[in-house]
């Protein structure tokens, strides 16, 4: 229970931004000395706008029992919402949360819209940087990136 109560105190105050976090999962493990937290089944994580749901989530700290990297597995689903204010929202098989680098790196079958500016990433490797408000892909397996976008007509046609 200590340990529990540890994690969560640290899981709140990530980051000097003092955000809430809040996770939700059927199991709770976590080893304090390897500095390692396992939430399993219906996961669904809150900071702020952003909104993470998976099946299993591996929280990873450093000496100081701050998050150093959060790994989101199975049917992965979200909502983000950059320092820029863009809003993404999508789908993939496996997100990499990277708090020091402000970094989401998103891995297989990744589907990311951007709600505000009306566009879609189709890839097996999508990288978002939260403080730029950009987002970069590569196709993985002989697959190309596909990117969609909103064009205005023109008043011609």
């Amino acid at each position: 229970m200590r340990i529990f109560i540890i994690l969560i105190l640290f899981l709140i105050t990530t980051n000097l931004s003092c955000e809430e976090l809040k996770v939700k999962a059927n199991k709770f493990s976590a080893d304090e000395k390897v500095g390692i937290s396992i939430f399993d089944g219906d996961v669904n994580i809150i900071k702020g706008a952003d909104e993470l749901n998976a099946s299993k989530l591996t929280i990873y700290t450093n000496k100081k029992h701050q998050p150093i990297k959060y790994i989101a597995v199975g049917d992965v689903s979200f909502k983000i919402k950059t320092e820029k204010g863009s809003r993404y929202e999508g789908v993939a098989g496996k997100v990499v949360y990277l708090p020091i680098k402000k970094e989401y790196r998103f891995f297989k079958d990744v589907y990311l819209k951007q709600i505000d500016e009306k566009k879609e990433i189709i890839g097996d490797e999508v990288v978002l940087k939260m403080t730029e408000g950009k987002a970069y892909a590569k196709g993985v397996k002989q697959e190309p990136v596909i990117m969609i976008f909103d064009m205005p007509k023109d008043k011609d046609e």
